[in-house]
């Protein structure tokens, strides 16, 4: 997801209508390819793009899915400001996030 939308999340009939995009975007992205989910609205967005089973692959901060061609998608807690205040998701949390997306970029 792309915006911000009213009440911080946007309504599940807007996250389909806009997948077709998101389907475009991952479908350019090169095998071995490594995504970032920032949050479960974009998690559950990416597995219905490449039309994954969701219950294959759970949601959870940190966690870590093969996709097809060999993509992987790891999950993060959205960085919003309810997340980051309350101390749901802190900066080293979200560093290590990255730093497992750059080690698996790099190989």
């Amino acid at each position: 997801m792309k915006c911000l939308p009213p009440g911080n999340r946007p309504d599940p009939d807007e996250v389909r209508r806009c997948n077709r995009y998101l389907v475009r975007e991952l479908d350019e992205l090169p095998q071995g390819a490594v995504i970032v989910a920032l949050g479960r609205i974009a998690h559950g967005a990416v597995l219905r793009a490449l039309r994954a089973r969701p219950s294959a692959h759970p949601f959870a901060h940190g966690a870590e899915h093969a996709l097809p061609g060999r993509r992987r998608l790891l999950d993060s807690y959205h960085c919003s400001r309810l997340n980051t205040n309350t101390g749901r998701l802190t900066p080293a949390m979200l560093k290590r996030v990255f730093a497992r997306a750059r080690h698996e970029i790099e190989g």
